[in-house]
């Protein structure tokens, strides 16, 4: 018994032994063969292609300085986690630039050196409840030039790859991307007239704030309606509400896209804010339209320029009540899987067009923005003057109309016989014309990109701001007032940086949707506004049925304050039809809370219970099984 006993022993410990030397072994074999797996669904630890591409064209270290206040104690826990989150994305950023991406982990404790860096690379303190200090934001240099992105806002997470990778590409790039305005609207502003002044009338104006915008990222540059060719400097092209377009500048842009230019066109089917509109009559703005016929044809699509879009989902609303041509569109409106998308939310959109048609061989199409299922085509007339009665009247399309959309890939020209010939206007004074194009392009050798927007008005600062005048200063003050802006910058802003931020895609969030319990919700809604319709439809007909009576009564000569017995019948029979339709609804909305509670219960139960079962079955079973063997010997 001591020898078995002397034996077991040694067999154990040799065991024991040859086991943590087997280990060792692997993890030093297995440390130089590093395989990275990413198995969430939304792929939220994989860098997008794009950002691989801008990486691999690194020939210069780029360093990138992280600040974050990881000693902080009082900072918020969602930032530490979030905190992490950045860190590791970084982290990745280092292993797919194959050394060329340098990583400085800063933490800018109150009067240290790493605070005095913070302040010199423009990262912002965000300040806690006590007013002290904390830092997340992230710095990116390149020789003498630098990027800083102040403060990392969890809520932008879902752009947190976009602007990392826009910030590298930034860097690289010495000089200004250059943009084209192309426009017959006065977005540059009107300069004051010293006559009007000394008259009394107010004058002048100031330039749109999206232009001022642009301007300081970008070399901004004015591209007359009448160009013929489009300047080789430029790298995006904006077309601002082109009505009356002609076909040698539709020519002159095809060209333009086909050599690699960007194009970003904002058309209107109703361009209320139009002042040189010919449309205005007898008080009335009856508003301009704008299309690039010739252009959407080659492409593949059209656009409703006759008509404009209605959404009773989206419904906006006016001083004169609800207008449903006039959209407020939330998140459910965007493709949060793409960064143009992402960057702008809670647009406003007034009497918007929808693209339709499938994309051309060669081209990829990808809607940024739609419309709900919930939507009609409209007459413009009867947008603008008749919101209500289209509520009334509205039969929904059942589909997703499409209000913005991105195509890329190798584009063919929509002139293959060449340049229109056209009647060429005589060069202004001074001037020379300019040079004939000896050769017409007839397709892209490389991919390009050209994004489509509906509606033109929503970049105004009627719309997308809100002015406020210092009453002491004088000086102007604009804010924001939705993410109008916001999108149209990050649509131009996408194009003028490097190609491949285009395949950059938004990043997941960490915050999963209840999606099953939204379509419930939806389900629900769906029927009370059916149960409503039934109750307005039944209200209309006992309305009508009153009247009826009533009017009959008068021809008879009756008294109209007082009711007949038909009338108080006819009203009677409405108020139990009411009583019933609430009761309706009252178990559909018992009905929604009940299976709520049943899911969220059940969610509840697989967290709480279910795991901890497997765990303990799984225990169990080896138990018997070892037990049973140790009965079998």
């Amino acid at each position: 018994m001591k020898n078995k006993g002397l034996q077991t022993w040694l067999f154990s410990s040799l065991g024991v032994a040859a086991m943590f030397a087997i280990l060792v072994i692997i993890n030093a074999l297995a440390s130089n063969v590093k395989t990275r797996v990413d198995l969430t669904e939304e792929r939220a630890y994989t860098l997008s292609p794009g950002t691989r591409a801008i990486l691999s064209k690194l020939d210069t270290p780029v360093q990138i300085r992280f600040y974050c206040s990881r000693g902080d104690t009082r900072m918020p826990v969602f930032l530490k986690t979030y905190a992490q989150r950045v860190e590791d994305l970084l982290s990745e950023y280092r292993q797919a630039s194959k050394g060329q991406i340098e990583i400085q982990k800063l933490d800018p404790v109150p009067d240290s050196d790493a605070e005095d860096s913070a302040r010199l690379d423009g990262i912002e303190g965000q300040a806690r409840v006590d007013g002290e200090p904390f830092y997340l934001g992230v710095s990116v240099s390149m020789l003498d030039q630098k990027q800083t992105i102040p403060f990392l806002a969890p809520d932008r997470e879902r752009m947190l790859e976009y602007d990392l990778s826009r910030a590298v590409s930034r860097v690289v790039s010495v000089q200004k991307p250059v943009v084209g305005i192309m426009s017959p609207l006065p977005y540059g502003g009107q300069p004051v007239n010293p006559a009007m002044i000394r008259a009394g009338q107010r004058n002048g104006q100031q330039p749109w704030v999206l232009i001022s915008e642009l301007k300081r990222d970008f070399t901004v540059k004015d591209i007359p309606m009448s160009a013929e060719e489009i300047p080789a400097d430029i790298k995006v092209l904006v077309l601002l509400h082109p009505k009356a377009i002609t076909e040698t500048t539709q020519y002159a842009i095809d060209q333009f896209v086909l050599r690699g230019g960007k194009l970003v066109a904002f058309l209107d089917p109703l361009g209320l804010l139009d002042p040189g509109s010919a449309n205005n009559q007898m008080g009335l703005n009856l508003g301009s339209s704008s299309s690039i016929d010739k252009l959407l044809t080659a492409w593949g699509l059209t656009f409703s320029s006759s008509k404009v879009v209605a959404d009773l989902d989206f419904v906006g609303r006016t001083r004169e009540g609800r207008q449903p041509a006039i959209l407020a569109l939330n998140e459910k409106a965007m493709n949060r899987d793409d960064i143009v998308a992402t960057g702008g939310n809670n647009l406003v959109l007034a009497f918007a067009g929808v693209f339709s048609g499938t994309p051309a061989e060669g081209l990829k199409q990808t809607v940024l923005i739609h419309s709900s299922k919930n939507s009609q085509l409209v007459q413009p007339m009867s947008a603008q003057f008749e919101g209500e009665n289209i509520i009334r009247q509205f039969a929904a399309s059942n589909t997703e109309q499409t209000l913005a959309l991105r195509l890329t890939g190798k584009f063919k020209t929509a002139f293959p016989d060449g340049k229109p010939k056209a009647t060429t206007p005589a060069p202004e004074p001074g001037k020379e014309p300019a040079p004939a194009v000896a050769t017409s392009l007839k397709e892209s050798k490389e991919e390009g990109a050209v994004v489509l927007i509906g509606d033109s008005d929503f970049l105004q600062d009627p719309v997308a701001v809100q002015e406020v005048m210092n009453p002491f200063g004088g000086q102007r003050t604009v804010m924001p007032v939705n993410g109008n802006l916001a999108f149209a910058q990050s649509a131009i802003e996408q194009l003028a940086g490097d190609n491949n931020l285009i395949a950059v895609r938004s990043r997941a969030s960490r915050e999963r949707q209840f999606t099953v319990v939204k379509q419930m919700q939806a389900k629900a809604e769906s029927a009370y506004q059916a149960k409503i319709k039934s109750l307005e439809s039944s209200l209309s007909e006992a309305q009508a049925k009153l009247n009826q009576l009533q009017q009959a009564k008068a021809e008879k000569g009756g008294q109209q304050l007082i009711l007949s017995p038909e009338q108080q019948q006819e009203i009677a029979n409405f108020r139990v039809k009411e009583r019933e339709v609430k009761l309706q609804l009252k178990e559909e909305r018992k009905k929604l809370r009940i299976g709520i509670d049943s899911l969220e219960n059940g969610v509840k139960w697989l967290n709480i219970a279910l795991m901890p079962t497997i765990v303990a079955a799984v225990g169990l079973g080896l138990a018997v099984l070892r037990h049973n063997r140790r009965a079998a010997r």
